[in-house]
């Protein structure tokens, strides 16, 4: 069991991790690069990386992330050698869905929102695009920040997990 524990935890990490570094490189790489790019780039960059990202080893990471986290945290419960381990295990999944739930609730919707309104190029009115992209950038960059911090308290607490384990 004690190997179990340890893998789970590992895999708990690593797609934290992975997800967290995604996040990371949105805030700090992609989106203040598109803020130096035309409307016209931002928005269409943005609805062909909304539409790439949806695949699966995005899905493993994102997805995993949670799902390795509540594994490690019942398999962490149910040994009591090993429930020093459960505030950070609580806490880690804590973070993680709060971080979910922002891409649900504010990500998701904002980039459903992009989607619909079309390919630039079929905007007869340069205006159009440009609201478009304010509309769309500044809320999915807070909520994008928050996400961030959100995976990176997520992944401190399933590292000071590991050195419990």
């Amino acid at each position: 069991m004690d190997t179990a524990r340890t893998l789970i935890l590992i895999a708990a990490t690593i797609t934290a991790g992975l997800t967290s570094g995604l996040f990371y490189a949105f805030t700090v790489a992609v989106m203040p690069g598109l803020a130096r790019s035309t409307d016209k780039t931002t928005v269409e960059t943005m609805q062909n990386i909304n539409k790439a990202i949806l695949n699966g080893w995005f899905m493993l990471a994102y997805l995993g992330a949670p799902l390795f986290i509540t594994t490690a945290l019942i398999l962490h419960a149910t040994d009591p050698d090993t429930r020093n381990a459960l505030l950070p295990l609580a806490a880690a999944l804590a973070t993680c869905l709060a971080a979910v739930i922002i891409t649900a609730r504010i990500n998701i919707p904002l980039n459903n929102a992009l989607e619909e309104a079309g390919p630039p190029e079929h905007h007869t009115d340069p205006t159009t695009t440009h609201t478009t992209r304010t509309t769309y950038e500044a809320p999915w960059n807070r909520a994008n920040t928050w996400r961030t911090v959100l995976t990176t308290l997520t992944l401190a607490l399933l590292a000071y997990t590991l050195t419990l384990h």
